[in-house]
């Protein structure tokens, strides 16, 4: 049960995620979160950082969606148009049907598109569970909506439970 909240790849932030290494495991496609992962929570301004970042990424071939659970498509809307990509709001991550829309905007397949974002019970357990690869970053800001900060406390629970649930692995005697 815990492989589905463990994503393939974790990073500081997204400008952080190393480009080659997305070119290198065959990444043509990237389906990415809004808030929190591109963003602080409910801005429109993408940091210098990670607009070169995206540069970098459009420079190496791979394509890029935003797909937000957000419900104010001007508000994505926005970013998007600054960024030059094309976006999905009210997702309703983690649910397949919102990601499938993405790798249908991309023109991408199960193999070659990677799921970026902040949450693990949206971005990464969605990702997860159509088998893509998944990367989960760092919320960007400690201000979010109140439902996330709800889901932020179980994650922790849950981090808490697999780190656990794996040392006790480990130290435990396989019995026959």
């Amino acid at each position: 049960m815990f492989e589905l909240f463990r994503p393939s790849f974790q990073a500081k932030s997204l400008d952080c995620i190393p480009v080659n290494k997305l070119v290198t495991d065959g990444i043509k496609g990237l389906i990415i979160d809004l808030d929190n992962t591109m963003t602080p929570w409910n801005d429109l301004e993408v940091g210098p950082k990670v607009s070169r970042w995206f540069q970098d990424v459009q420079a190496a071939g791979i394509k890029v969606c935003i797909v937000s659970n957000n419900k104010h498509k001007k508000r994505v809307a926005v970013v998007a148009e600054h960024l030059g990509i094309p976006f999905v709001f009210r997702a309703t991550k983690p649910r397949r049907r919102a990601f499938r829309s993405g790798m249908e905007i991309l023109g991408t397949g199960l193999s070659d598109t990677a799921v970026i974002g902040d949450q693990l019970f949206t971005d990464i357990l969605g990702g997860n569970r159509l088998g893509l690869y998944t990367i989960l970053v760092l919320p960007i800001s400690d201000r979010e909506f109140i439902g996330t900060k709800f889901l932020r406390q179980m994650e922790k629970v849950l981090v808490w439970l697999m780190k656990h649930m794996s040392s006790t692995k480990r130290t435990s005697p396989k019995y026959r």
